[in-house]
């Protein structure tokens, strides 16, 4: 029996819980000691869905498949994986025994000190890739990678993996499929989705929507509602953020929608390597062939009208979102609904329609549809062969400068000298274009020299960064920073600027919003640079 005292439990007779650490959707976990060996270790405290309408032999074989995947786990032995030194039953209660490690998680570093350069997402990726292919090669599959399950030891910053409480051995059945939805959908593969099949390429999709988050903060697939994930990972563009410019190649290969396309993890391992040594984006393996989205587009005709069956699976997808948006709540299994959708697709997922740009666009973000007239100065045209289309909620502004891209819709014109803005009511939010001639040292330079100079150019001024990366392949460089705003009234503003060089000219876009707005000024920031396009 385990010892109660004042918040302390011993279980199996020797682990003491100390004091709680976290809880995740699968469990507590304890700071404990070893009372046998005397050392320091964390004990997972695995919750079982035990009611009524389980038999005895049914809640029997449910904690028994938990501690055989537990104990498969504990097999594993890589410096990027987290040690299991026991697994143990108490009060028919699996406990899980790990290394204790000291420091947080990837996802509180990014929320308490922001996105990670592609260097660093690089070497996060590197040991990442390293330990899921011994996982891999064991027939374990992790089956919810995200920034919250990875840990960055303190003095060393060792990559951990961790929580393989949701893993699944290949081959096996288990309690995490028998209802809810199991893992974090913004990390969840559309093959998952689909209820097509899971397997190794499953997990290297998670981590190619990790590294989105690691290098810009937020997930590409975050949204406002369950549905909304589900329609993003399975149906949406896939739009990398401009952060993630230089191992674009990298998460391009990772995030196909194709399972059988994926990047292996051997080939993204070696790809990431490639940068860390050289500086330069990887090249993609030499047996390779990109799809439709990695190659240059010609212009579109006009397409035809949406067959029946075209309306069927576009409708089905949409549908099955709702659908699973409102059942979650009821424990019905998305990848069921999903599955089910049309009956008629057999499991099929489309391949990702990414367009050749290293920009995100947060569809989610509750952008303004205001459908107010655009100014008598400004003229707006629907999409063309000769440039892309606006997303929902924006237009195409061909601009006399001589370029056009997409601006929300009642955002009005203000040139104002060299610079042209296109601002929103009040002017809250203000978005940018500069056309030069290309200056010494190229983009790079050019946003370190203004750096340099942003306390002189913005008040208050304060955690500037500079990024290489590159746009469309030309070289290009992100400036972010905060500053203090002209005034008390209008309050700090964050800005977004990236500067690269094309067909003879500099081209600067950036996009300026205040603090408590950054998620709309990233996307209004994210489809500018996205759609913009000399004409």
């Amino acid at each position: 029996m385990g010892t109660e005292g004042e918040n302390v439990r011993v279980i199996a007779g020797r682990y003491r819980l100390e004091s709680r650490l976290g809880r995740g959707g699968m469990g507590v976990v304890w700071r404990a000691t070893d009372e046998l060996l005397g050392r320091q270790v964390a004990v997972k405290e695995i919750p079982l869905d035990i009611d009524d309408a389980l038999s005895v032999d049914e809640a029997r074989r449910q904690r028994d498949r938990t501690l055989r995947e537990a104990r498969a786990v504990a097999q594993l032995r890589h410096p990027h994986i987290i040690v299991v030194h026991d697994v143990v039953e108490h009060d028919e209660r699996p406990y899980i025994v790990m290394e204790l490690i000291d420091g947080g998680s990837l996802a509180d570093r990014i929320s308490a000190r922001g996105p990670v350069d592609a260097a660093e997402a690089a070497r996060i990726g590197i040991a990442l890739l390293s330990a899921l292919r011994t996982a891999h090669e064991a027939g374990v599959l992790h089956r919810d990678i995200k920034p919250a399950n990875v840990l960055l030891e303190s003095g060393s910053d060792r990559v951990v993996l961790t929580d393989f409480g949701i893993a699944q051995v290949a081959g096996a059945t288990t309690l995490t499929e028998t209802g809810s939805f199991v893992g974090s959908p913004e990390y969840t593969a559309p093959e998952r989705m689909s209820g097509a099949r899971t397997g190794p390429e499953s997990d290297l999709w998670s981590l190619g929507a990790l590294l989105c988050t690691a290098l810009s903060g937020e997930s590409p697939f975050r949204r406002d509602s369950l549905g909304g994930i589900l329609h993003a990972v399975v149906f949406d563009e896939i739009r990398p953020p401009v952060q993630a410019g230089p191992i674009l190649p990298v998460v391009r290969g990772l995030l196909e929608r194709d399972p059988d396309r994926r990047l292996d993890a051997a080939e993204a391992e070696r790809m990431l390597r490639a940068f860390r040594d050289t500086g330069r984006s990887p090249q993609l393996p030499p047996g390779y062939t990109p799809t439709q989205r990695d190659v240059p587009r010609p212009p579109a005709p006009t397409p035809p009208a949406p067959t029946v069956e075209t309306r069927r699976s576009t409708r089905g997808v949409l549908v099955a979102a709702l659908l699973v948006a409102a059942m979650a709540g009821a424990g019905v299994s998305a990848a069921a609904l999903l599955m089910n959708r049309d009956g008629a697709d057999g499991g099929r997922t489309p391949t990702s329609s990414a367009p050749e740009t290293s920009v995100s666009a947060s569809a989610s973000s509750g952008t303004p549809s205001a459908s107010s007239t655009p100014s008598a100065s400004d003229t707006a045209s629907s999409a063309t062969a000769t440039h892309p289309s606006a997303p929902s909620g924006y237009r195409v502004a061909d601009d006399p400068a001589g370029f056009s891209l997409a601006v929300p819709e009642g955002f009005t014109r203000k040139p104002q000298g060299e610079r042209v803005f296109y601002m929103s009511s009040g002017e809250t939010f203000r978005l940018g274009i500069k056309v030069t001639e290309p200056e010494a040292g190229g983009p790079l330079a050019v946003m370190r020299r203004a750096a340099a100079k942003g306390p002189d150019s913005n008040p208050g001024y304060h955690d500037g960064k500079v990024t290489a990366t590159t746009r469309h392949g030309h070289d290009a460089a992100l400036w972010e920073f905060t500053w203090n705003g002209f005034s008390t009234a209008e309050g700090p503003r964050h800005t977004y600027d990236l500067c690269w060089e094309e067909g003879g000219q500099m081209y600067d876009v950036w996009v300026s919003a205040p603090v408590g707005k950054v998620r709309e000024a990233k996307e209004y920031f994210d489809v500018a640079v996205d759609t913009f396009a000399r004409t």
